[in-house]
């Protein structure tokens, strides 16, 4: 029987930011009738393991410590941003013998299925894998290896937080094009979650 790689791949969702523009903790905010990070989740469910990179006493820390998934805090000595987030994910990734880490931000309900499944077939012996579509890059829909644990820490150590996708780039990492930019939007303020809710 073959798996699929994605049962030998760890998942992390990325739920640590503060949202200043939504004005309450999106991460619980309601999607048609459950959490957002909850309908986010949906896409890393055939993944070995999930954890929830959040912020102590958060409520995406309590709802993930409900669901069983281990919270994942970032290194205080780091500067703040998701790529602490995806750091503590690999450093995870890596102490339960994995070696690729599949991550999504808590905010994009409507991503495409099969996405970490496309991410992981274009991935080969690449670094990293991530979506991008003819309007932009989605660097924070991606597959890494925990190969890149040392120069991320190296980097986050001389306290320079990279924009993700130069990372990706500067470390190698394949980008993977998609064709329905709606899929990978973002709610980043109520009126956008709203909107997203109409959407098909």
């Amino acid at each position: 029987m073959n798996l699929s790689p994605l049962a030998e791949t760890a998942g992390l969702l990325l739920a640590g930011g503060r949202s200043r523009r939504f004005g309450a903790e999106k991460a619980v905010a309601r999607f048609r009738g459950r959490a957002l990070m909850d309908c986010v989740a949906e896409r890393l469910s055939q993944c070995a393991l999930i954890a929830v990179s959040a912020r102590p006493e958060s409520a995406a820390a309590q709802l993930a410590h409900e669901h069983g998934w281990p919270v994942l805090h970032d290194e205080p000595r780091f500067p703040q941003g998701p790529l602490a987030g995806v750091y503590a994910g690999l450093q995870w990734a890596k102490r339960n013998g994995l070696e690729r880490l599949a991550t999504a931000p808590c905010d994009a309900p409507l991503l495409p299925a099969g996405l970490f499944e496309t991410l992981l077939s274009a991935l080969g012996a690449a670094s990293a894998a991530y979506a991008a579509t003819d309007e932009g890059d989605h660097a924070l829909c991606a597959v890494w290896r925990t190969r890149l644990l040392a120069p991320l820490g190296a980097e986050l150590g001389s306290m320079s937080h990279p924009r993700v996708c130069d990372f990706l780039r500067r470390h190698g990492a394949v980008t993977t094009h998609f064709s329905d930019e709606a899929a990978f939007a973002n709610a980043n303020t109520l009126a956008c979650l709203h909107a997203l809710e109409g959407a098909a």
